[in-house]
């Protein structure tokens, strides 16, 4: 398994960032708009392209209120991955830290690696944009 984290601090309380989390209607948002296309989502699902290389559908697996949400493939993707924001609250203030792990053969490591750091880095940089 490879692991691909960001982590971001926000001058936001845990309920105002996990609210926006944890629906995934908000997440096209902090995707890299230059490799991401075809974005569909409800509430707790969403599918879309990475690069015009991966179709990825994904929902939300669980939630634990104010500190964690967890967001699993629901369909069968290229590769197993599991994505997991994890919020900790410091006054009215919060670190996030998002985690991406995916289980890559190592042809996949060699392509996937890069958008797959990049994509966490870009949706860490842009939750802190739009909730600072």
């Amino acid at each position: 398994m490879k692991t691909f984290q960001s982590t971001v601090y926000i001058n936001k309380p845990a309920e105002v960032i996990y609210n926006f989390l944890s629906d995934m209607n908000n997440h096209e948002k902090l995707m890299p708009a230059d490799d991401i296309s075809e974005w569909k989502s409800i509430t707790d699902e969403a599918s879309f392209m990475i690069r015009n290389m991966i179709r990825l559908s994904l929902k939300i697996d669980e939630r634990f209120v104010n500190e964690e949400i967890k967001i699993v493939p629901a369909e069968k993707p290229p590769f197993d991955i599991e994505l997991k924001w994890t919020l900790s609250p410091d006054g009215n203030a919060t670190n996030v830290l998002y985690v991406i792990t995916a289980d890559l053969n190592m042809m996949m490591n060699i392509v996937a690696s890069g958008p797959l750091q990049k994509l966490a880095d870009n949706e860490t940089a842009n939750l802190f944009n739009l909730l600072s």
